[in-house]
């Protein structure tokens, strides 16, 4: 049901509220005392293309807040950095690393369908690639140059940047240290999230452990940046059919008008 035909609740949202209310929920009226994890998982995962960004992110809304602490949850591999919402790369607690891939394993899949690299592989057996992929980072970590030209030994015709690609968008995958600390560097290496965090780092191919893990993932998102639109929530996340994971959360979400 659109949201025209909903009950509404309370009078229109002007937009100084909206924004407060944003401010408000992603911890940026005033510091707290929190601890990392439970500030990275309340902000459904923090944007980490650049390294130093999740220490930013962290400084700005925790108490007292040291570089450290988040240095040694990525050693001890307590959180991980893996391309999840919108096929980019983010900082995610461990727990979170399985529930978040499981939701966003599709859109991972269809971002690869529609690329250059999908097209450049034409001929291929993709599954095949993605399968030796899996083992080789099962075995250890490699960057993306190192994984194509391994693959590259038994599939000669195609660039190595597309088949190490190819497992790249298919594949749940972390950077591991030193890759993401602050005090040091190195190139991304990739392992699998399985191999890095053991038998709980195996996602669901189940479509409804995937139905599942995306009303979650929707229902954390607004808790994190709403009052949202439907648009807001695929912006967010490029996940498929938003306003049917509205329909299926029912009265667990409730439905305002902004001024507009």
């Amino acid at each position: 049901m659109p949201p025209s035909r909903r009950a509404l609740d309370g009078p229109p949202l002007d937009r100084r509220t909206l924004n407060r209310t944003l401010l408000a929920r992603q911890g940026l009226l005033e510091r707290a005392a929190a601890r990392p994890e439970a500030m990275v998982e309340r902000l459904v995962g923090l944007q980490a293309q650049v390294p130093r960004d999740p220490y930013i992110t962290l400084w700005s809304r925790i108490e007292g807040f040291k570089a450290a602490a988040l240095e040694r949850l990525l050693l001890e591999r307590r959180v991980v950095r893996m391309t999840l919402m919108r096929t980019t790369l983010h900082l995610v607690t461990a727990r979170d690393a399985v529930a978040l891939r499981t939701a966003m394993q599709a859109v991972c899949e269809r971002a690869f369908a529609g690329s250059l690299f999908q097209r450049r592989l034409a001929g291929a057996d993709v599954p095949a690639i993605v399968r030796a992929g899996t083992e080789l980072l099962d075995e250890a970590p490699l960057s993306i140059a190192e994984l194509g030209r391994a693959l590259q030994r038994h599939w000669p015709s195609y660039e190595a940047v597309d088949l190490g690609l190819a497992v790249r968008y298919r594949v749940p995958l972390v950077q591991v240290p030193p890759r993401g600390l602050l005090s040091q560097s190195a190139p991304p290496r990739m392992t699998t999230l399985r191999a890095w965090l053991g038998p709980s780092g195996e996602i669901s191919d189940d479509p409804d452990a995937r139905a599942a893990a995306e009303d979650a993932a929707v229902l954390r998102y607004l808790a994190a940046f709403g009052p949202s639109t439907t648009a807001d929530i695929r912006a967010w996340s490029w996940l498929q059919g938003a306003a049917g994971i509205l329909d299926r959360l029912g009265d667990r979400i409730r439905w305002r008008r902004d001024d507009r």
